[in-house]
This record gives C-alpha cells, structure tokens and sequence, in this order.
C-alpha cells in the first residue's frame, strides 16, 4: 500500500475542500513551533505549507503575519491549534506509556507526523495512519525528501474514511485483541451523522480493555449562528477556505455518552480548559467560533 501511495506526489489531495484543512493546520504548528512561549513542537509542519501550492504564500512564522497575534486566523485560531496538538500530543504519550498499548490508529491521520516527532516508547510502537492515498502521498513526498525518519514503526493505511477502513486496519496488522489507543483529532465536524456514529461503533467493536480514545467534537445547536465569527471570516478571506461550508451542519449525535454506556470512562473538556492549564492559548469570547468545541477523551477500563 505504501508503495500505491508514492506514484504521485498526491499535491491535489490537499489542494481543496477539507484537505487543505490539514494544510491550514500544518500552518498553525510551524506557527507555534516557532514561538517563544510554543506549547508543541513540529518541525516537519512548515515543510508541508512550503511543499504544497495551494499554501503558497501562508506564513509559516508570527513575524510573517502583519498583524502577529491579533490576527483571528493566524493570531487566536492557530494558537488553538497549537494548543489541541499539545494536548492530544500529551494524551497519546500518557496512554501508551502508562499501560500496555503499543499500537496508535489516527483516523483522518492528514499532515500529522506524530510518528516521526514523538517519544515513543522504546519498547517499539506501531502508528497505524488512515487517509486518502494521495494525501499520504503529499505527506510520503515531504517527509522523504527530508530524509526523516520515523520514531516508531509507522503503516500507512491509503484508505477513504468511507470505505471499508474497519477491514483495511486489520488486513495492515491491527490487532484488535491488543490494547490500542486512537485519535480522531479534527475530523468528525465534517462528517454526517452516521458516518460519526459508525466510527465510533467501529472504534468500539475493535478496542479491547486496556485501549484509550480521544477525539474532538461541536455541540453547537446550529453552527451558522457563528457565521460571522472572526475565526470564520478571517480564514474565508485571508485563505480561502470557508469552514461552514465543509463542515456537515446536521444534528450531531451523542457520542460521549454512548461510548459511557457501552462502558468507557469519559471526560468532557472544553480547550478553555487546558488554556488555564497551560496560562497560554484562546480564551472565550463574544461570538465564538469555539464556543461549542469540546474534546472528549475516553478509557475501556480493565475488569
């Protein structure tokens, strides 16, 4: 499947519509990268926005943005990313390191190079890493032509979230008989309903005891009433990409508390939150676009 990947150099896969958010994203770390106060480390970020057209031109550092932090995208909109990656950043760490799971699947795995700049634990580690073929293809591009290598065995799975990614994780080496930890970080905002509600079931059907789950989701009853949120405007004109149009604006299902009741341990967090408990990243304002974010981290405890 790596070898599928690597045919082209997979630009168009985030050329447009919710690709090039895993672009905008990748612009947001080299951002906190490059702070003094940075919360997260990614050095592999930058490379990304520099590497794919449809970035040319997007800053890669503050000093590049005119107006430095009190710009809305590149200003509170990447500090909060900055701050996701160093929360999730720590939640995969603590899982793996403090029990038995030595295998990592990110769904919708994007830009992201966790397996290439984390420390994972000696005793190895596999990161299983879904996505379309010809955005691995990007990412595969980038990183070789660094010369990086990765931290921890790293399995590209070239699958669409919409097909059958549940038998592609197996048919790579996924044991669901082994503890396993997963991270859907920015994704499910773009999918509809039951696509959401079927990932979770699928996550719960292959995650025995001892595996952990963290993932981000919206609870805004009508996500148009931020339209006019200047994380919203700020990133339609500076950038070009309107996030309300790609995200799916249906009633969002429960998901936290259906995992409870199949028996996980869950914890509802706001990213409010974890700004204290940094003393740095986005606080709330009026007509927030992030008013409704919510990260959810969850447990299948051992009996």
């Amino acid at each position: 499947m790596v070898d599928t990947a690597h045919r082209n150099d997979g630009a168009e896969g985030v050329a447009g519509g919710v690709g090039a958010t895993a672009l905008l994203v990748a612009a947001a770390r080299a951002i906190e990268t490059h702070r003094p106060d940075s919360l997260a480390q990614d050095v592999f970020a930058e490379h990304f926005v520099l590497g794919a057209p449809a970035s040319k031109g997007w800053p890669v550092r503050l000093r590049e943005v005119p107006d430095g932090d009190r710009n809305p995208l590149w200003g509170r909109f990447a500090r909060y990313f900055g701050l996701r990656t160093r929360v999730l950043d720590d939640f995969l760490l603590r899982s793996v390191h403090a029990g038995n799971a030595r295998q990592v699947v990110l769904l919708g795995a994007g830009l992201d190079s966790r397996a290439y700049r984390l420390a994972w634990p000696s005793g190895g580690c596999v990161v299983f890493e879904i996505d379309r073929a010809e955005v691995l293809a990007f990412k595969h591009q980038v990183l070789d032509g660094l010369s990086a290598a990765p931290r921890a065995t790293r399995v590209p799975v070239p699958t669409d979230l919409r097909a059958d990614w549940a038998g592609a994780l197996p048919a790579a080496g996924f044991d669901p008989a082994a503890p396993s930890v997963w991270l859907v970080e920015g994704l499910l905002f773009y999918l509809p309903p039951a696509a959401e509600t079927y990932l979770i079931d699928t996550v719960d059907r292959l995650s025995t005891e001892g595996s952990a789950l963290a993932f981000e989701v919206k609870l805004d009853k009508d996500l148009l009433e931020y339209r006019e949120s200047p994380l919203y405007t700020a990133t339609r004109q500076q950038i070009g990409i309107d996030l309300l149009d790609l995200f799916d604006l249906s009633p969002r299902p429960d998901s936290a508390g259906k995992l409870t009741g199949k028996g996980w341990s869950t914890s509802v967090r706001t990213p409010f939150d974890f700004t204290r408990l940094h003393g740095r990243g986005p606080l709330p304002e009026r007509n927030d676009a992030l008013a409704g974010n919510r990260w959810v981290f969850a447990d299948r405890p051992r009996r």
